[in-house]
């Protein structure tokens, strides 16, 4: 890991945010544009192409970008009954059990949100009505890492929102299937359905309907880089939560904090994709070169291993502040999806965090758990957009309609000064509609 010794460079280096779409793609990712398209194409003109076709031929498209994208042959593109009961005899039994008391964690904590934001008012004839979205779906990303809790994280919040369908669409491993844990927790979620339909192809499927695709009214969830154009480029016909990028997790720590514990929170993000942010911030010069140390020494020890070191290596490091609160003005700037405070008395540090998907307060509360079974939706925003952002959270959910519903006594002073704004617009429609209210006209 780098360590970093001014704050200038840091903002320079490690907290200077690039664009995804300016990382080059792959080899192995280009070869299979050409062979899907016959041509080099960009990231973004694949996925327009990909939600054209999948608009004009349905189901075949999809299968066809299944096939060319996942390497799967699929043939009906709903998970059938069978196969959710036949996930249930494949996922060994104490997984199961882990996955409901998670989503029963997950579950309580969005039904005190939803206690918060079904409110109506009425004062002067004028009120909301808050309801749920009828039929939305989410986006679960992975097979080889099928990332069962990102299911729960996203469909439990939307089933407490009270949406009356909620469908889990899911690429697919070779042989055509959805992995089996994934399935599991659809169920357990409350899912009316999964489709067999990842990638921008499944984006399009769900924002536009095929004959097996349900059509929804929003999507939500996490993706890789295509599913987030696609979720871009249909963004207008169907609704979206936001556009998340790679994970990210700022760890604010003093000499108090274990060097160990640190490494291991660090290494936690960064296994999840080469291009993952762990950053340190700590005044400890101490502590910045221990925790390399352990990195060094619990890197040997996990099975990514080569992605997590590709991400210490190339979006993490360690930056040396003047004090803790240098390292939280700095954290502000950055807006860090993930901010760990692994200092002494955190909580009195807590009310300076301006900017941050998720606050994680001391040893105790690692991000690790968030991750999986502390109850606060995962999904947070990315990419420095937690200056304007929230986690997913139930009012991803539901929608407002505004109620006016004026008394008789009220109109004629409003309908006066409504006249004369619009005139003041050059909108005589207006005025003459509002100026009708009065009495004596």
């Amino acid at each position: 890991m780098r360590i970093i010794r001014n704050a200038e460079e840091g903002r320079k280096t490690l907290l200077s945010r690039r664009p995804l779409d300016t990382d080059e793609l792959p080899m192995e990712m280009r070869e299979t544009i050409f062979r899907a398209f016959g041509q080099e194409l960009s990231p973004e003109e694949v996925v327009r192409r990909v939600i054209r076709d999948v608009r004009e031929d349905g189901d075949n498209a999809v299968r066809y970008y299944n096939t060319k994208f996942d390497n799967a042959q699929t043939g009906d593109l709903r998970v059938s009954v069978d196969e959710i009961r036949a996930a249930y005899d494949a996922v060994p039994g104490e997984v199961v059990e882990a996955l409901k008391f998670a989503a029963g964690r997950i579950r309580q904590y969005h039904e005190q949100q939803l206690r918060g934001a079904l409110f109506t008012f009425n004062q002067g004839g004028l009120g909301q009505v808050v309801r749920p979205i009828e039929r939305v779906a989410i986006y679960g990303p992975g097979t080889r890492a099928p990332l069962p809790s990102t299911v729960l994280m996203c469909a439990i919040p939307a089933r407490v929102a009270g949406c009356d369908e909620v469908y889990i669409a899911s690429p697919v491993l070779p042989d055509g299937t959805v992995p089996p844990v994934k399935l599991v927790a659809a169920d357990i979620a409350g899912a009316d359905g999964v489709f067999k339909c990842g990638g921008a192809q499944g984006v399009a499927a769900l924002a536009y309907g095929t004959e097996s695709v349900t059509k929804v009214d929003k999507i939500c969830g996490p993706g890789g880089l295509f599913v987030t154009i696609a979720k871009k480029q249909v963004f207008g016909d169907v609704g979206i939560d936001a556009i998340y990028g790679p994970t990210e997790t700022m760890v604010i720590a003093d000499e108090s904090a274990d060097p160990e514990t640190v490494a291991s929170d660090l290494i936690a993000q960064a296994e999840h994709d080469a291009l993952a942010s762990p950053i340190l911030l700590t005044p400890s010069h101490y502590l910045a070169d221990e925790v390399n140390a352990a990195l060094a020494r619990q890197l040997r020890t996990i099975e990514r291993a080569k992605i997590a070191t590709a991400a210490l290596d190339g979006r993490g490091g360690c930056i040396l502040v003047n004090d803790i609160d240098h390292a939280i003005a700095l954290a502000n700037e950055y807006a860090p999806e993930h901010l760990c405070l692994i200092v002494e008395n955190p909580a009195a540090y807590a009310a300076k965090v301006r900017n941050a998907g998720g606050l994680f307060l001391g040893e105790a509360s690692p991000e690790a758990i968030g991750d999986y079974t502390a109850g606060p939706s995962h999904t947070m925003p990315t990419g420095g957009s937690a200056r304007w952002s929230s986690p997913l959270t139930v009012h991803d959910f539901l929608k407002i309609t505004s109620v006016v519903h004026l008394p008789e006594g009220d109109t004629e002073e409003l309908a006066r000064m409504a006249g004369i704004l619009a005139r003041a617009e050059g909108l005589s429609g207006h005025a003459h509609a509002a100026e009708r209210r009065m009495q004596g006209r």
